[in-house]
């Protein structure tokens, strides 16, 4: 049987309801009827549940909330499945609507970090995959829950999902959204979590933060030129983390703030614009 029920205007508390405050609704299986490429979906079940998507289990909290990534080029649709505590089976099919991708030109950029050299690719290789490690973890918090809020405010200058021209060179479509800053501006964490990865001077994306959220989803602040927490740290909402900088590949100041669902990359405004 295939579940949908309309989950836009869901609000963030019933998903953090405590056992006291549980009711009979909260035993549906809630997932939105349609959702945008780049999105993270939440979804609700009855606690207790086991939950698949995309040949992975994913973690049900114990009021029953789950979560999953869209990739930016996602067709779908998507089907996630649920068996019940008692054993009953359903699943939900959700249409993937799809977006404009505009192609971003940028000039300027240091020839090497274009097309670096060997020496230069295979640390570009080792740097990532560290990267790629720490965004591996599925720690049982909830942070991801909370209504996000902007790390540092100005001017969105890149958008998540634009295909990235390099100096005429066409490369890999812009993973995050930049935000246009003075060099020092702090950084704020835009939810809570615990850091997972940082470095002060990667190759392509120079002061370098991770921080974990919970459940497979994770912040990442690039090209910081300072960075004030360090791998272990718990940040809490709020909280300067590090300072906006030009450092690694980029043309001038900017936060790069990225977002993933493990390995599949997410829109962060799109996150944002869920609290609203």
């Amino acid at each position: 049987m295939s579940v949908l029920f309309a989950f836009a205007a869901m609000p963030p508390s019933l998903l953090a309801r405590t056992g006291s405050e549980q009711t009979a609704a909260d035993q549906r299986i809630v997932f939105p009827a349609s959702v945008s490429q780049g999105t993270l979906v939440f979804g609700k079940v009855p606690p207790g549940s086991e939950v698949t998507y995309a040949g992975r289990t994913l973690r049900v909290s114990g009021y029953g909330t789950v979560v999953f990534g869209v990739g930016r080029d996602e067709k779908g649709p998507l089907q996630v499945d649920v068996v019940r505590p008692d054993g009953g089976s359903e699943s939900a099919s959700i249409v993937v609507t799809p977006r404009d991708w505009p192609v971003e030109q940028v000039r300027g950029v240091p020839p090497a970090t274009v097309n670096p050299p060997p020496a230069i690719a295979a640390r570009i290789a080792r740097e990532q995959a560290q990267v790629v490690a720490a965004r591996g973890r599925d720690d049982d918090r909830t942070d991801f829950v909370q209504t996000f809020i902007w790390p540092v405010q100005g001017r969105i200058s890149g958008r998540f999902g634009n295909q990235r021209v390099y100096n005429g060179t066409p490369k890999s479509p812009h993973s995050g959204m930049d935000i246009a800053a003075p060099n020092g501006t702090p950084v704020k964490a835009p939810a809570a979590g615990v850091v997972t990865f940082a470095a002060p001077d990667l190759y392509l994306t120079g002061g370098t933060l991770l921080i974990d959220h919970g459940f497979g989803v994770s912040s990442n602040f690039l090209h910081l030129s300072r960075l004030d927490v360090k791998v272990g740290d718990r940040v809490e909402q709020g909280q300067v983390i590090g300072a906006v900088g030009a450092t690694g590949r980029a043309t001038g100041p900017h936060l790069h703030w990225g977002m993933n669902w493990f390995d599949v990359r997410i829109d962060p405004l799109l996150v944002l614009e869920r609290g609203k």
